[in-house]
């Protein structure tokens, strides 16, 4: 056997030394070392780059959103009364107000029941019929 060994130089000093001496370097970048990823990140945002589709998530109407806190005002409900009333946090109510909520249809069918208004469909704002129960 008359070939050298390859050795892994782990230092600046030792690569320095390889090179004085004349000897064969080969350098390869280890992909991924020391970590339990199978995706290269690269190309990953490389792919988030190229996307172009339009990402903007719909919120709730601003008209819905003074809808409800006139209506909540005209029942002399806070907004923590309110949230108690249909068994959500004050700061669903106060999102909903100021129209920065993502609609909820849950929620907004407990809030047309609490505050007897219409918040969904072309008539919004019109009292709320109560159903008769079957």
């Amino acid at each position: 056997m008359s070939g050298t060994r390859p050795i892994t130089i782990r230092d600046n000093a030792t690569y320095n030394a390889a090179q004085r001496c004349g000897a064969e370097i080969d350098t390869q970048k280890k992909y991924a070392a020391g970590s339990n990823r199978q995706h290269v990140a690269a190309v990953s945002s490389a792919k988030l780059e190229e996307e172009s589709e339009n990402f903007h998530i719909e919120t709730v109407p601003r008209d819905v959103g003074q809808l409800i806190a006139l209506a909540r005002q005209n029942c002399n409900l806070t907004q923590k009364d309110l949230a108690t009333k249909i068994n959500e946090k004050p700061q669903v109510i106060a999102e909903y107000e100021q129209g920065k909520a993502i609609p909820n249809q849950t929620i907004l069918g407990k809030l047309e029941r609490a505050l007897g208004i219409k918040l969904r469909g072309k008539d919004k704002g019109a009292p709320f019929a109560k159903g008769s129960k079957k």
